[in-house]
């Protein structure tokens, strides 16, 4: 089969040239545009019949872009695609993944059960599980969950005399494992939330962290900052001299990048999966194995609407 053509609804996505050049992939052709009352107008210039489609989302701020999402996928398929997967670097509405408040709408499940229904597979790195062990538990197409840790475990070998900081208890286990097979030293603090966005942090008193160089916090999304800020404090509290926060996803709500710098932080250090000025680290070679995976198994059961 030929390569697959590769579609992206935002220009200049952070993956899609390597995504691209690492696939052999042909670079999907569109025209879109925008009514005047907002509606979506979307026109496929690439032929595409007999020919795998991978679609790449940002999936950050998803409410404006999920449904030309889904018209994009509904063309290809008009057009005799033979398959529609779907790459979500960040893999947005995972959230709300239990009822927590009578009438609450579960909003993870909601989320999945139109994305399974939009593409025929998905891939994603690091989506928020808490109460869900895997992403089939409410995705119904094939979705895989890759682990970006060894982006950052090559990016954190480049960075000598570091100490891995966790910022609190639910960190610890993704931190320990990323500093054993980095090989360097961690510590984890205590964060105690009074609310949203009122959090905060201690380190343990005989941590003795002055006598590393650089203090790396790792978490794997950085969102409000608010954590992060207070994990700053603590460790310029306790004397520290250089900061670096290093995640898998910089989503950086309300302009906490900024905030994170003004605070203190030397760097900033997060990958390609969401476009902004901190991408340090690339998610293309971890990710497309996965598709190469995908599109196997596709072509070994036949077109979805095939299948039984």
């Amino acid at each position: 089969m030929a390569h697959p053509i590769l579609f992206s609804l935002e220009p200049a996505l952070p993956l899609q040239a390597p995504l691209g050049k690492g696939l052999g992939a042909e670079q999907g052709a569109l025209q879109m545009r925008r009514f005047p009352d907002g509606e979506s107008y979307i026109r496929v210039l690439s032929t595409v019949s007999g020919r795998h489609c991978i679609l790449l989302a940002n999936l950050l701020q998803p409410d404006e872009k999920i449904l030309p999402i889904r018209f994009l996928a509904h063309t290809l398929r008009a057009q005799g695609a033979a398959s529609i997967g779907m790459i979500a670097p960040y893999l947005c509405y995972m959230r709300q993944d239990t009822i927590f408040n009578p009438g609450e709408a579960l909003t993870s499940a909601i989320f999945a059960e139109l994305v399974s229904s939009t593409v025929d597979w998905l891939v994603t790195v690091d989506p928020h599980l808490h109460r869900y062990h895997n992403l089939n538990e409410i995705y119904s197409i094939p979705a895989l969950a890759i682990s970006g840790m060894p982006a950052l475990k090559a990016w954190i070998a480049t960075q000598p005399d570091t100490l891995l900081v966790g910022p609190d208890a639910e960190s610890r286990q993704w931190v320990e494992t990323l500093a054993n097979a980095a090989g360097r030293p961690f510590l984890v603090g205590n964060k105690q939330r009074h609310g949203d966005r009122d959090v905060r942090v201690s380190l343990p008193a005989d941590s003795n962290i002055t006598r590393y160089c650089t203090a790396v916090i790792i978490d794997d999304v950085i969102s409000s900052g608010h954590t992060v800020l207070q994990t700053i404090a603590a460790l310029k509290h306790a004397g520290v001299r250089r900061i670096i926060c290093a995640a898998v996803h910089g989503v950086f709500a309300e302009d906490a990048d900024r905030k994170i710098l003004d605070a203190g932080a030397d760097q900033l250090a997060v990958s390609n999966s969401i476009p902004g000025d901190h991408s340090t680290f690339d998610l293309s070679p971890l990710i497309i194995p996965a598709i190469h995976t995908m599109l196997a198994d596709i072509d070994r059961g036949g077109r979805r609407d095939q299948q039984s």
